[in-house]
């Protein structure tokens, strides 16, 4: 008999479940979109790296090796340099993430017998990155040596190509994971506080008790923002102290432009996370919709895996993600030494996004008030 009853409360709670429109969204909306998301931008394959080849040599030998690298579906080739002085520029701009160079008497020493060098020079801005592209390279390298070789009578590699990294010599991960940490940790705590402020007052019956106080709708939103960015200020703040000392990884920047991000990036998040707390009933739901908003930001901002290897209309996704700014923000200031002049490209969208989402969870917010 016991048996039966708990069939009978299994059936009852699976079609609670089942006729509840919110629940039906919960168990299968976000599952899918999650997975969505996972499997489109969680990759770790490069394809189509962005290069450049700053080409002395005007032999055969060096025009073989760069059509294997055009030929490759490893990279798109984006620019024949004329000038060793464009090299510094193309990385730190991000138009490519490499750049090989081919030294004047690369063609001559390989038809002489002799070992040439070639210099690949990446950015080591993203280490997991500039691994991986190394590491095709070689692969690229290989297929050349091994064609020149059998061709040529070579018993040894032909060509040897040696690496350097850029903003992070040894490639460290350690100072391209601690950097985003301080954006990722930021961003959970600045949407918590916020996310739970206004569904909190509305679960306990408190909410009422504030719109007969003489404040006004904004000084009331304005007054759930603030300890969000005192919180979130503070946590980060922290966290930088603590990746600088403790650490070590490199601070070459400037503070100004890292706290100005910092602020713009706290207004953005805050605005989500009031956004969602207003159009919530309990704190259930508003921590559900801050869980909701992490996770695919998390992904789409470039933390783990690099946005160029995401589709393209995923990759249109990030740029309504503020995570996205700020770890181009962090990584920044800790590692090229961007200040405020070379980083306002990085700034307007975050105050645009902060504007509107302030916007509207000030909508979402009056409206809860008629």
């Amino acid at each position: 008999m016991a048996w039966y009853r708990i069939r009978a409360l299994v059936v009852k709670e699976f079609l609670a479940l089942l006729r509840n429109k919110a629940s039906r969204m919960v168990l299968i909306g976000p599952p899918l979109i999650q997975l969505v998301v996972f499997g489109y931008a969680a990759t770790f394959n490069l394809h189509h790296v962005p290069i450049a080849v700053y080409n002395e040599d005007r032999g055969g030998a060096s025009r073989q090796l760069i059509a294997r690298f055009q030929g490759s579906r490893y990279f798109s080739l984006v620019g024949m340099l004329t000038s060793g002085r464009r090299i510094a520029n193309i990385i730190s701009d991000k138009e490519a993430l490499m750049v090989l160079r081919i030294g004047p008497h690369f063609s001559r020493d390989l038809e002489l017998h002799r070992t040439a060098r070639i210099e690949v020079l990446v950015d080591g801005r993203n280490s997991n990155t500039g691994l991986l592209a190394l590491n095709d390279v070689d692969t690229v390298v290989q297929s050349f040596n091994a064609h020149w070789a059998a061709t040529h009578g070579w018993q040894t590699a032909p060509a040897v190509p040696v690496m350097r990294a850029w903003f992070n010599p040894d490639l460290r991960s350690r100072w391209f994971i601690i950097p985003g940490i301080v954006g990722l940790l930021t961003l959970v705590v600045a949407m918590l506080v916020s996310g739970l402020s206004v569904a909190r007052e509305r679960e306990a019956g408190t909410f009422d008790q504030l719109l007969v106080t003489p404040l006004g709708p904004w000084e009331i939103l304005l007054g759930k923002a603030l300890p969000g960015f005192l919180i979130g200020g503070l946590e980060a703040t922290l966290i930088i102290v603590v990746a600088i000392s403790w650490f070590r990884v490199p601070f070459m920047g400037s503070v100004l432009a890292l706290y100005l991000g910092l602020a713009l990036f706290l207004l953005a998040a805050i605005g989500v996370g009031l956004a969602i707390s207003s159009a919530s009933a309990t704190q259930q739901q508003g921590l559900l919709g801050v869980f909701l908003f992490l996770v695919p930001a998390v992904i789409l901002s470039g933390f783990a895996t690099p946005i160029a290897n995401m589709p393209p209309l995923v990759q249109y996704l990030t740029y309504l993600n503020p995570l996205r700014y700020f770890l181009i923000i962090l990584r920044g200031v800790f590692l090229q030494g961007d200040g405020v002049a070379i980083l306002w490209t990085q700034y307007l969208p975050l105050i645009g996004i902060g504007l509107a989402t302030m916007t509207l969870a000030m909508q979402l917010f009056r409206r809860r008030l008629t």
